[in-house]
């Protein structure tokens, strides 16, 4: 990515919710600085924190904090400008013996360069680093396909909302499958939404 703008998404993070597709597309579109999305929880101690004005503008950022300056805390999807690989070829590591993505933010909080984006209320950030964390994921994905009949993170029907895939392409996929999920995509090529 030498140079070039990039994403980091880490691999324990579920998000879902109305309206996020469209800022993950304004934030993909950053062409100088960071974008951070953060979250509000219950207890901010065990993630990055970062602390708000009353504009929403970025005041500090700390990790793990003992006493949390915010309930904010930073959800492990970032948008980087060209200029991230330079700094995180920098860092050294924390206390923690770790390198930290909160020093990376940090550099672009003391540039004046960090955007915070606080997810809405109606979308679910889950950390699913931890056993408590993996159930409520598990829990959210079966009540949203049990209640509403969708799928969660079904790559076929992402590729066609997006475009990448033909009505047709979707039911031809939806056939290559002899269960549920092929159904799923079937009735998706088959109903107009």
């Amino acid at each position: 990515i030498a140079g070039e703008p990039s994403v980091l998404a880490l691999g324990d993070n579920v998000f879902y919710g109305a309206g996020l597709t469209q800022e993950l597309r304004t934030a993909a579109a950053i062409t100088s600085g960071a974008v951070v999305f953060a979250h509000e929880v219950a207890d901010p101690r065990g993630f990055g924190v970062v602390e708000l004005d009353e504009n929403g503008r970025p005041l500090s950022i700390e990790e793990k904090p003992v006493k949390p300056r915010s309930n904010w805390a930073l959800t492990g999807l970032y948008f980087y400008d060209g200029a991230v690989s330079g700094i995180a070829r920098k860092l050294e590591p924390s206390r923690r013996g770790e390198t930290e993505i909160s020093a990376v933010n940090q550099i672009y909080l003391e540039r004046g360069a960090l955007n915070v984006v606080r997810l809405q209320r109606g979308t679910s950030w889950l950390d699913t680093g931890t056993v408590q964390g993996l159930m409520e994921a598990s829990e959210l994905a079966r009540a949203v396909e049990h209640t509403q009949g969708l799928k969660i993170a079904c790559p076929e029907e992402v590729a066609w909302r997006a475009g990448y895939i033909t009505r047709d392409s979707l039911l031809e996929l939806g056939k290559g499958y002899n269960n549920s999920y092929g159904d799923y995509l079937i009735r998706l090529g088959t109903t107009r939404w």
